[in-house]
């Protein structure tokens, strides 16, 4: 079974144009900015460690104490949403600077605690994984249960002109943010990412 929302999230990056458009974070609704909550916590780690070998403790029975308000994901969605886009027209790069850029505003806002950290980056992840197609849902006893897959899909295309597109959100949103410039500020963001979730073998 697909999870809910799949059908949107496939439409928002294929529908024809639907890539070149703004995204503003307006665009999703409080339901839909909710299902994608719920997604990004089921893969959210009990502990992540971070390069430095500090370990970050995730309570996965106080879902409160880590989410981040509704306004707050919306955001995150956004970006991800642009970093997916980067990743369908191979922009490297401009992914890593897209994600290194929405990590660094959250890391420099001071509001957040590193288990919060940890899942804005997850929302971030999840988002990617969603619209590039690497995510499902399964039932198993009657539980659903998001899953990331491992086989590959069918490649999306992204023509020249969207490529440019792209370039030019991501840019933008870059440009509207902390600058990238230091190794070290990008060092110390790139620290407070955990990894993506290993993937969850169907049985």
């Amino acid at each position: 079974m697909r999870m809910a929302g799949w059908t949107w999230a496939c439409g928002a990056l294929l529908a024809a144009g639907a890539v070149l458009a703004p995204v503003n974070a307006q665009e999703l609704s409080e339901k839909a900015t909710q299902t994608f909550m719920e997604y990004a916590w089921q893969l959210t780690p009990a502990a992540f460690t971070k390069p430095d070998g500090t370990t970050i403790q995730i309570d996965k029975k106080k879902r409160g104490d880590v989410m981040v308000p509704l306004d707050v994901a919306r955001k995150v969605i956004r970006a991800g949403r642009l970093s997916a886009h980067a990743q369908v027209c191979e922009l490297a790069q401009d992914q890593s600077d897209n994600h290194n850029s929405l990590m660094r505003r959250h890391l420099q806002s001071k509001k957040w605690t590193p288990q919060q950290l940890v899942y804005i980056n997850q929302l971030h992840l999840t988002t990617v994984m969603l619209l590039t197609g690497r995510i499902m849902l399964v039932e198993k006893q009657g539980d659903k249960e998001v899953v990331v897959e491992e086989e590959k899909r069918k490649a999306q295309t992204c023509s020249e002109e969207q490529k440019q597109k792209v370039k030019e959100l991501i840019a933008a949103y870059v440009k509207s943010g902390p600058s990238l410039a230091s190794k070290a500020a990008s060092a110390r963001a790139t620290d407070a990412q955990p990894a993506a979730a290993a993937p969850v073998k169907k049985e």
